[in-house]
């Protein structure tokens, strides 16, 4: 077994916005997280690649407070994060959109994003709901409706702008395209792309490739809960063995 790490587009320390240093994590006797160090700068969407299995949701989690870290640290522009509760990673500006599309089932379209907006931190682009509405028009058709009866695509819709609607200054997203029809996974992809422009930084956990690759500026491919690879998507195409190895199905 091999570890590789590409140096073409990895991010100096100094430039981070966010800053993952030694995370590990345990479930219970399971030591699942082995050291990982993750850095996220300004304008940037990083994909996170690997197996089922490999780390990448868990180091979303440990990185919300959704999982506690047994060591290691979480710095958000100078802020330790490490250890704190979910809801003071999100007001401290890290937005989170789960892969179990976690939607206020008895709430409305438009009473569960009214329930995610935040200020915006001064500089930041504001994001408002009418520009939810510009990405997915079906839920403007549906903003009266219970989110409970919305199809699962239309709840993915329904949690990343929610989860926007916070003003984050980093947002992790995980798996968003999972089990939805082709048209809205160009839609979610489209979306990813217009945050980068308007100056957000992404971290994405996703399972095709080819999404992935489209919308990232770098990938870090991970592997038995460690970072195997960091890199521009061209650098990790142009290693065959590596995605057999780590990627390959």
């Amino acid at each position: 077994m091999t570890t590789a790490t590409a140096t073409t587009g990895a991010t100096p320390p100094g430039d981070a916005l966010l800053q993952v240093s030694g995370l590990h994590v345990h479930y219970g006797k399971s030591h699942v997280l082995h050291g990982v160090d993750l850095r996220v700068a300004r304008n940037e969407v990083i994909s996170l690649l690997g197996r089922n299995g490999s780390g990448r949701s868990t180091t979303m989690k440990a990185v919300m407070g959704l999982v506690p870290p047994s060591a290691g640290r979480v710095v958000l522009a100078g802020r330790e994060l490490a250890g704190a509760r979910p809801y003071a990673v999100c007001r401290a500006g890290i937005g989170y959109v789960p892969e179990e599309r976690e939607v206020f089932a008895n709430l409305t379209v438009d009473e569960n994003l009214r329930m995610g907006e935040q200020r915006a931190a001064p500089g930041a682009h504001r994001w408002r709901i009418e520009d939810m509405f510009d990405y997915f028009p079906r839920l403007k058709e549906r903003r009266n409706t219970k989110a409970g009866s919305m199809s699962g695509g239309e709840q993915q819709m329904l949690t990343m702008c929610r989860s926007l609607l916070g003003n984050p200054r980093v947002m992790l997203i995980d798996e968003p395209t999972e089990g939805l029809a082709p048209k809205i996974v160009a839609q979610v992809g489209e979306c990813i792309v217009d945050m980068h422009r308007k100056g957000l930084s992404v971290v994405l956990v996703e399972q095709k490739l080819a999404i992935a690759l489209k919308v990232s500026t770098r990938v870090c491919v991970m592997g038995h809960g460690r970072i195997v690879f960091e890199g521009t998507p061209q650098a990790l195409m142009a290693d065959q063995k590596l995605v057999s190895e780590w990627l390959a199905v």
